[in-house]
């Protein structure tokens, strides 16, 4: 695909991974990236960087995927179209209900305003969720979908409408699914914050990062801009249809992940393992095989740099300490 002169609608682009995407969108020679969000998780802090470019906007009549007309209204004109607006994985558990409104019924309304406005490609972020728990290392794209959340459920939802539209109405799409994603952005404010931003808040307290059971819980985390960087690839590749890991392929455990941190951050103090507690997925490890050959996608960043990073950005960022 082609990206000069394009409009380009970022659903969620002012959250933790979209607004990442705007960014990685202006390094190409695109005319328009509209951001379309409600806010209800991303902030316009995300996108202090990319307002500063003239070919950014906020679609201002609104910016909530339940809105149909409006949804429609903002992408009139646009060719190319990001879908990432769901509620996370915790805030699924706790309310289901909204969990389907929001990202099944909303990502139905997408796919309609897809095609009534003639989009060239929509590019959905999907999850490893879909797999649930890993019988095989590491999961292809073919792994079963042995899930057991309903965050997982409205992805898989998702990923067989945007297969059936693509079937009946001739959508073009790709389907990312990605692994456990960290970076600058991610939220350490809320109610539903990752692993590595417990660990870091009890390092800043002074206290040890706390490990659940033995620690051998074992994942595949990526940088966020590395995560960017495969969905401007999926938009820019030749695919029409299908899905791919976005992963590094590599598995660390959450031992393993509390040393690093407790190395990069000189914590002058070891572990602290408390009794298992609820864990949704205790081994994920994406294959990476697909996503290299089509998309032309393989991680740059490694989990030391990216924490490296990840680190800084916490230091800076005047919302926090």
């Amino acid at each position: 695909m082609n990206l000069r002169n394009s409009k380009i609608l970022v659903i969620g682009g002012a959250g933790f991974i979209g607004s990442h995407i705007v960014e990685e969108l202006l390094k190409e020679d695109v005319k328009e990236v509209i951001i379309y969000d409600n806010f209800s998780r991303g902030s316009i802090k995300n996108l202090e960087n990319a307002l500063k470019d003239s070919r950014v906007k906020i679609f201002e009549k609104g910016g909530d995927i339940r809105d149909i007309d409006i949804l429609n209204s903002a992408m009139k004109e646009v060719d190319y179209v990001f879908h990432l607006a769901a509620l996370w994985l915790l805030h699924c558990h706790e309310y289901p209900r909204a969990a389907f409104e929001v990202n099944i019924r909303g990502t139905f309304n997408v796919l309609e305003a897809a095609r009534d406005n003639n989009i060239k490609k929509l590019i959905f972020s999907s999850s490893a969720s879909v797999y649930g728990n890993a019988v095989e290392i590491p999961m292809t794209e073919n792994h079963p979908f042995n899930n057991e959340t309903f965050y997982g459920a409205t992805k898989i939802a998702g990923e067989q409408m945007l297969h059936a539209f693509h079937k009946r109405y001739g959508l073009p799409y790709i389907g990312l699914r990605y692994m456990n994603v960290y970076g600058p952005r991610q939220d350490y404010k809320g109610a539903y914050t990752s692993v590595i931003m417990k660990m870091l808040d009890r390092i800043d307290q002074g206290k040890p990062p706390i490990v659940y059971g033995d620690g051998s819980q074992t994942y595949d985390f990526i940088y966020v801009e590395d995560v960017a960087r495969a969905n401007v690839l999926a938009l820019k590749s030749n695919k029409i249809s299908g899905f791919y890991n976005i992963g590094t392929g590599k598995g660390t455990t959450i031992k393993e992940l509390a040393e690093l941190l407790i190395k990069l951050t000189g914590f002058k103090g070891g572990i602290e393992y408390a009794p298992s507690e609820q864990t949704f997925v205790t081994k994920r490890i994406g294959s990476t095989e697909k996503a290299e050959r089509d998309l032309g996608f393989k991680a740059k960043i490694s989990l030391e740099d990216g924490l490296r990073r990840l680190i800084k950005w916490r230091k800076g960022d005047k919302g926090g300490y």
